[in-house]
């Protein structure tokens, strides 16, 4: 059981106890934190980044650890979002093992790893974790939220908890609720890991780790990030050497075999199999709708069906000034129509919101790496404000 911090990570402590939604509290908790840029005297230049299910806080380089961030291209001066003009802060989620506190922490009240004794975790707790960071950072208002994957989720409960703690959002690859492809792919990344005898109940260590399950989980994980376009295009049907095979008959055989292992292989050790299992079943969890059934009368949709009209109640529910939801047209993990209703929700709400969909071919994953798609489209909503 072991936490990953980056150097230079900061951390605020939670309100002790914290409650979580689904029941139960923490105690002694804490959210690992970043920041770039310079808070200015009005307070009224931050912008808060909510991240997807896997990544840390530190999200670019800067004074406290020069190393690469995972969106190195998009946060830092003369960046689409300019630490010059901006004063950003990215948080680590709630229940992550990347200096938040998680199933991989130690729980105060018996000096020993929570494990599956940490307390159900639902988006909506990462949402609340993050609205106390701002505040005890002394912001009143936030320029804007930004949330990327599950991020997109993180900031929509943010909005909808906290009235006029965001004054815009930028929701990338986000949802306003899980839809049953996207639980079914999680579903099975959690059965692979539970199924690792290794795994044991949460019971692991060092020397006995669900290696199997996490590669498993991993790789189910990167096919659905990415499009079966890119997969064409990168790898084709490309062998890998003979003398690569190796003396297993059902072995690696293809570039894009390989290609997965070694993907998995450098995350398995880099991330807590507990933490993961919470956080998948988060983002299964979420529903917007539950709170625009409650605000609608539980009233169906035209079609008859109880999701949908929620979810669109919800996010009229949510009061922000601008939004703008950017998703992809390859993107089959969050797919464009749900980006789309996230627009027309907020805009339904009063929100001057637009929707921008990409035609990059990389899929989910397209906000990490096609950034002269993702970097115009960002800068050119932060320029509005």
């Amino acid at each position: 059981m072991t936490e990953f911090i980056p150097p230079g990570t900061q951390f605020c402590a939670l309100p002790s106890p914290f409650p979580m939604k689904r029941g139960g509290a923490l105690h002694g908790a804490r959210i690992a934190y970043e920041t770039w840029g310079t808070l200015n005297g009005a307070r009224d230049n931050a912008i808060l980044i909510v991240t997807g299910l896997s990544p840390d806080a530190h999200a670019a380089s800067n004074a406290g650890n020069a190393e690469p961030g995972w969106w190195e291209q998009m946060v830092g001066p003369a960046k689409p979002i300019d630490s010059d003009r901006w004063f950003v802060i990215c948080v680590n989620s709630l229940g992550s093992c990347k200096g938040s506190t998680g199933p991989a922490s130690i729980n105060p009240q018996t000096g020993e790893t929570y494990r599956l004794d940490f307390p159900e975790l639902s988006v909506e707790d990462g949402a609340d974790a993050a609205a106390h960071v701002v505040r005890a950072l002394g912001i009143e208002r936030l320029a804007c939220i930004i949330g990327n994957s599950m991020g997109g989720m993180t900031a929509l409960a943010f909005m909808l908890r906290n009235p006029g703690l965001a004054r815009s959002h930028i929701n990338i690859s986000g949802a306003a609720q899980a839809l049953p492809f996207s639980i079914a792919i999680r579903s099975l990344q959690r059965e692979a890991i539970r199924l690792d005898p290794d795994w044991n109940h949460g019971k692991y260590d060092d020397a006995h780790y669900p290696e199997s399950g996490m590669r498993m989980a991993r790789k189910l994980g990167v096919i659905t990030y990415r499009s079966a376009l890119e997969w064409d295009g990168r790898f084709g049907r490309v062998r890998l050497d003979s003398d690569h095979a190796g003396d297993d008959p059902f072995g690696l055989e293809f570039e894009v075999e390989s290609y997965l292992e070694g993907h998995a292989r450098r995350f398995v050790r880099r991330f807590d199999p507990n933490c993961y299992l919470y956080l998948s079943r988060s983002m299964d969890w979420f529903d917007l709708g539950e709170y625009g059934r409650e605000q609608d009368g539980n009233r169906n949709d035209r079609a008859g069906n109880p999701g949908s009209g929620g979810v669109r109640a919800g996010l009229a529910g949510i009061r922000v000034e601008r939004a703008l939801a950017i998703g992809v047209q390859t993107d089959i993990l969050f797919p464009l129509q749900q980006q789309e209703e996230i627009a027309e929700g907020l805009r339904a709400g009063g929100a001057y919101s637009e929707f921008l969909p990409l035609p990059s071919p990389q899929g989910h994953d397209a906000f990490l790496v096609d950034i002269a798609r993702f970097g115009p489209a960002v800068a050119g909503f932060l320029a509005t404000l």
